[in-house]
């Protein structure tokens, strides 16, 4: 059993302690009163009801359970598919969507999706990630390339690691930056305050660099395209948050006063890469989505 341990922040008092739980943890709300029905979350060395009104510096703390051990349930869904072979395929992700099976999110997920599609992916990453080679958020957008057999998940693992994958994500964030471009060469881990977000800093961490060029500022946004060169958990979020600069709409790393979205700002739009058998580059890109469009309209619309 994982437990972990996180402290209130000024700007969470007040709120009930289900929703802070879910939106630093990307836990479901009934996820979280679940686990407060069976005690397994405490504040101050006592049990709370879902409802508890937070209060800065309380230390809260989460026992959560082993996973079960599950079998992964195909359900079919309208993917969209942008390539696919006996190998290797491509998918947009849209808004909203789990990538994997995890506590909290058993069903609806990018993987169940795929498992209905097609039945042949790579078992590297075990039943409740088959075919997954790398990640984007929940309320993250955009292209994730799926291995559909062991050799092409090896190879594109590899590539990953090389740095030659291409990774281009577009993105608005708060402030109006002065410079064109720029790079963030800052080295993440996990934050000691809260195990489920990600910080800058020399303590455990993975070398982490970002680049990223303005495409558009506005009164108080820029509009952004970032350069992945490492893929660290939550990169984009961190590097931009702590230039500064953080993301529209982040629930976890953005101030509470912010776009009105469900969800960070942010979406994989061009994903490109060596194809793991022919070794052509394949490149691959995705419109943004409307709820995005609609967000910088309404940006261009109020200079």
């Amino acid at each position: 059993m994982e437990i972990i341990e996180l402290h209130i922040t000024e700007e969470e008092q007040g709120e009930r302690i289900d929703k802070i739980l879910s939106v630093r943890n990307e836990w479901s709300r009934s996820q979280v009163q679940q686990w407060i029905k069976e005690n397994r979350i405490q504040v101050n060395g006592k049990p709370v009801k879902a409802n508890y009104k937070s209060q800065i510096d309380d230390v809260v703390k989460v026992s959560i359970p082993e996973p079960e051990l599950l079998d992964v349930i195909p359900e079919e869904m309208n993917l969209e598919i942008y390539y696919e072979d006996e190998d290797v395929l491509v998918v947009n992700k849209p808004k909203g969507m789990v990538v994997h099976p995890a506590p909290g999110h058993l069903s609806g997920t990018l993987v169940n999706g795929l498992m209905a599609h097609c039945k042949d992916l790579s078992g590297i990453n075990g039943v409740l990630r088959p075919g997954i080679v790398h990640r984007i958020d929940k309320d993250t957008s955009g292209l994730l390339m799926v291995a559909k057999n062991d050799a092409a998940h090896e190879s594109l693992v590899n590539q990953l690691v090389a740095k030659t994958v291409t990774r281009k994500y577009k993105a608005v964030v708060h402030g109006v930056i002065p410079h064109d471009q720029g790079t963030v060469d800052a080295p993440i881990g996990r934050d000691k305050q809260d195990r489920q977000s990600m910080t800058v800093t020399d303590q455990g961490s993975k070398n982490a660099v970002t680049h990223f060029k303005v495409l558009e500022r506005f009164d108080q946004f820029s509009y952004v395209e970032c350069q992945l060169e490492t893929g660290r958990t939550h990169q984009i979020r961190v590097h931009m948050k702590y230039i500064g600069y953080p993301l529209a709409g982040d629930p976890k790393y953005g101030p509470k006063k912010t776009l009105n979205l469900e969800g960070q700002a942010l979406h994989a739009g061009v994903l490109g890469f060596q194809h793991p058998k022919s070794g052509e580059y394949l490149e691959f890109e995705a419109p943004l989505p409307t709820e995005f469009l609609s967000v910088l309209d309404n940006l261009r619309n109020n200079r």
